[in-house]
Formats: structure tokens, C-alpha cells, sequence
């Protein structure tokens, strides 16, 4: 049932299963809240969430969409705030947002009406690089940049001040590599460096970037370069094992100077 759902675009696989769970599923008017139960989209009549599954689900839509900040990362907000609705005016397809950037955040969200890719990137999401740009209180130090990015396990560098139109920047703004786990580790680490994050926005996820995309606005993708996300993790986890299987071997057949692969932002 959540594999129908997904794939008629109304909500991620992961949602679908919320949604059933909590009796907002419905076949031929009967309540179905048992997950994997079976159904024909193209014989019987599917409600989720208030919405009918149609059986033909339409043309796969992917989207990399640029969020400004004070926005809900949803489709809908019960407390009433902007979603990401109000900047995919006009679009016939539902589509629904794959991970999370938090409100006060701007940068790139991507959506889709694909259950299937958005299922696979969930599920290995932690491994997935994320591209932030932080500007934080005050400047670090290139000492300082080397010594926290080994503490929390990321890497940290100074970009270019969009802030500075003259002379010398107050606070700063530098980038950010780093996995979705490392992100309220880098806000305490700031914090106690009395470096406090100021403004997070995120420029590059997996493969893909914001560049060119005015903030509120968005792009349609190829599917090819969609299912990239998925061959980014999938390539990931393969080398995360090579490596595993190395420190394995003896020493002599070991690879000196290995680096971790930068993906283009």
C-alpha cells in the first residue's frame, strides 16, 4: 500500500506508512491501517490523507527548488507559516520534499513525486555530503578552521564575504562539508567557541547545486540526474567497505595517500 501512495506522488514511502498507521488510509471506504496490505490502484479506490491514488501516476517530476529562510520544509504547516507550496505555484504535480532544512535555514530542498528515489535516499540519508554555507559571529582563524573542522569531523573553509561591499566583514561566512549528523554538533562547537551560527544555508546536496537558482524560485531536473542521488550513496557505502577491507590486508598491499572523493557543488 505505501509503494502505491509513494508513487501517486501524495507523500514519501516513509509518510505513506505514518499515514496508514495512523488511519488516514483508506481502500474501498474501509480504514486500512496494517502496513503492507494489498491492493489494485487500477480496481480499487484508494484515499490517503483525504486525497485519491489515481492508477495512473503521471510523469516523475524532479525538482531542486531554493528555499528562502522562514519557510516550512512541508507542503503544508498547521500553524498557518509559508510552505514550499508557496514557491511551486503554477505546477500541475503533486511533489513532496525528500530530508528536512529547518526554518530559519534558506538553500536547496529537493523534491520529487518519485516514492521510490525519495525511499532509497531516506533510508541512507546519513551518508549523503551536504554543501552549507554558515556565517557565524565574528572570524576564525585559518588555525581555527583546521583545529574545529578535525573536532567535529568536517571540513571548514572561508568563501567569499557576499556581505563585504567594503572594507572588512563583521561576521564572517565560510563552507561547510559535512553529513546531516554533523550539523548540531557544529552549532555547539560554535557556540562554545563563542562563534555562534548566525545563518545556515545549504548550496549543495549530493550532486546537486543551487547556483543559478534566485532564492524562492526552482529548476526541473532530468531523471538521470536525479537518480545520481542514488548512485552517490550507493557509491559511498562501496567505498566506505573497500576501505573497511583494506585495513584488512597486510601492509604491503595497502594504499598510501587514499583521499576521500569531492563531489562538484
Amino acid at each position: 500500500m505505501q509503494k502505491i501512495i509513494a508513487r501517486a506522488g501524495i507523500a514519501s514511502r516513509r509518510h505513506a506508512e505514518l499515514l496508514i498507521a495512523s488511519g488516514q488510509v483508506r481502500v474501498n471506504g474501509r480504514v486500512v491501517k496494517e502496513l503492507g496490505t494489498k491492493a489494485d490502484a487500477s480496481k480499487d479506490r484508494i484515499e490517503a490523507a483525504g486525497k485519491v491514488v489515481e492508477a495512473n501516476a503521471g510523469r516523475r517530476v524532479y525538482i531542486v527548488l531554493n528555499k528562502p529562510p522562514e519557510v516550512v520544509s512541508a507542503m503544508a504547516d498547521p500553524e498557518g507559516r509559508k510552505t514550499l507550496r508557496n514557491c511551486l505555484r503554477g505546477l500541475p504535480e503533486r511533489v513532496f520534499p525528500v530530508g528536512n532544512l529547518e526554518y530559519a535555514a534558506s538553500g536547496l530542498v529537493f523534491l520529487t513525486n518519485d516514492g521510490d528515489l525519495a525511499a532509497e535516499m531516506l533510508d541512507k540519508w546519513a551518508q549523503l555530503e551536504q554543501v552549507y554555507q554558515v556565517k557565524v559571529k565574528g572570524m576564525l582563524t585559518l588555525a581555527d578552521l583546521e583545529r574545529l573542522g578535525k573536532e567535529i569531523g568536517v571540513k571548514i573553509q572561508t568563501v567569499r564575504q557576499p556581505d563585504a561591499t567594503r572594507g572588512r566583514a563583521a561576521n564572517y561566512w565560510y563552507e561547510v562539508r559535512m553529513r546531516d549528523s554533523k550539523k548540531e554538533e557544529l552549532r555547539r562547537v560554535l557556540f562554545k567557541e563563542k562563534h555562534p551560527l548566525e545563518k545556515l544555508k545549504r548550496i549543495g546536496l549530493g550532486p546537486l547545486s543551487v547556483e543559478g537558482i534566485p532564492r524562492g524560485r526552482y529548476r526541473m531536473i532530468e531523471q538521470k540526474e536525479a537518480e545520481k542521488l542514488g548512485k552517490f550513496e550507493k557509491s559511498g557505502e562501496e567505498k566506505k567497505e573497500r576501505r573497511g577491507n583494506f585495513r584488512h590486508r597486510p601492509q604491503s598491499t595497502q594504499r598510501r595517500g587514499r583521499k576521500e572523493p569531492v563531489f562538484p557543488i
